[in-house]
């Protein structure tokens, strides 16, 4: 009876240490370290890892004020009347809203931080990032460095041949639209919003060397262009891609073509590791909600930038808007397929209306959003760190709000 509770007890123990050796052996014992005492991703993580400093301008352009603080939160009280609170203010508390810039014709109408933050707090950008890497894909056509985002991903990743010819067929494009065809384990353990050790989102955030990754353990499911799939080895490719063409980080390159240009505070990138030295592309980029906004009024105007075109007007079209070329049968259901829709540019998202109106967003896990409204020339920043009382789709109901004025 001792012998076979002793063995009941040990059971469980044994078999924990071997999925333990089994996950260290094929991704890294780093990678379990960081799954176990990191375990879910929040706002605060890149506190954990090395980062890349990127500067910001000598002298930038500055938003002038003209407060009208009531009226921007009266566009939330829906939001707040949903959340089941009876202000704002609790909203904002208890939603982990850590910033709201409302800003409309160049013009601050609102500016608030929350819970501890203030404006020189740095702001995880989550998957805001990948909207950044969309920007020097095109700052590298710009220059010629890419020939055209058709091209196949192997001519600037030509080892992936060798492990499966089919890579050939994967091109530019199709990582900018999430539509590659690569696998994305995204299982969950069991009654749990928590990921397996085997989610490829949490492998590709805590792996050491996620180049590496790329180049030997990725590999594909379906034919490219057949399907949507969010899956953040495209960005990570796309960062691989800039690093190869541009011979340099991709923090370097995104300080040459657009920090040092228009924003105004430095900004931090969180690299892989000290030895492999690779952005995470998908997700880590730090900074400023004021610079954030800046990106947005960078898009709002088609790339400009007081007279200076940063990136092609052509570039930001094409990032921005619907290609309605695509049958909506390649996006999940939750797109929608009426008049009322949204839809997926050169990683930017978008919110297609029934009055041919639209608005585009870089969007991130946990409350981070630049949403442009281009009709009414306004840029809303959101950053946060909890869904529960917040989603994107808040900020287009707003949009709707606005728009009916």
């Amino acid at each position: 009876m001792k012998k076979a509770l002793t063995i009941i007890t040990l059971t469980p123990i044994l078999l924990l240490l071997l999925l333990l050796t089994f996950l260290s052996v094929k991704y890294s014992p780093v990678y379990v370290y960081r799954l176990i005492t990191q375990n879910v991703a929040d706002v605060f993580d890149y506190q954990l890892y090395s980062n890349r400093t990127i500067k910001g301008a000598d002298s930038t352009f500055q938003f002038p004020k003209n407060l009208q603080q009531e009226y921007v939160e009266n566009l939330f009280q829906e939001r707040v009347l949903q959340s089941g609170f009876n202000s704002f203010d609790e909203w904002a508390e208890k939603s982990q809203t850590t910033a709201l810039i409302f800003i409309r014709k160049d013009t601050i109408l609102y500016e608030a931080y929350f819970n501890g933050f203030d404006r020189d707090s740095y702001f995880h950008s989550q998957s805001m990032a990948k909207s950044f890497i969309s920007f020097l894909i095109g700052a590298a056509i710009d220059e010629g460095l890419i020939h055209d985002i058709n091209d196949p991903m192997t001519k600037y990743i030509p080892e992936l041949l060798q492990r499966d010819q089919r890579f050939k067929k994967i091109t530019i494009k199709h990582l900018l639209e999430m539509r590659s065809g690569l696998r994305y384990n995204t299982s969950f353990l069991p009654g749990t919003y928590i990921h397996a050790p085997w989610h490829d989102e949490a492998i590709g955030y805590y792996h050491p060397n996620v180049r590496k990754l790329l180049l030997k353990k990725v590999e594909i499911a379906t034919e490219p262009g057949e399907v949507f799939q969010y899956c953040n080895y495209n960005t990570s490719y796309l960062g691989l891609i800039l690093e190869r063409t541009t011979q340099k980080t991709v923090s370097e390159y995104l300080e040459e073509k657009l920090w040092s240009r228009i924003m105004e505070y430095d900004a931090l990138f969180s690299i892989d590791s000290e030895k492999s030295g690779f952005e995470y592309m998908p997700s880590r980029l730090i900074a400023r909600a004021i610079d954030y906004a800046r990106f947005g009024r960078l898009y709002l105007n088609e790339g400009n930038w007081n007279g200076n075109q940063i990136i092609s007007k052509n570039w930001v079209l094409q990032s921005t808007r619907e290609d309605k070329s695509l049958p909506r049968s390649i996006f999940p259901e939750w797109f929608g397929d009426g008049c009322k829709r949204v839809y997926y540019g050169y990683q930017w998202w978008g919110h297609a209306n029934c009055d041919s109106t639209f608005q585009f967003a870089a969007s991130g896990n946990l409350g981070q959003n630049i949403y442009v409204i281009p009709e009414k020339e306004i840029i809303i920043v959101h950053c946060g760190n909890s869904l529960e009382h917040y989603g994107d789709f808040d900020l287009w109901q707003i949009a709707e709000q606005i728009v009916n004025e």
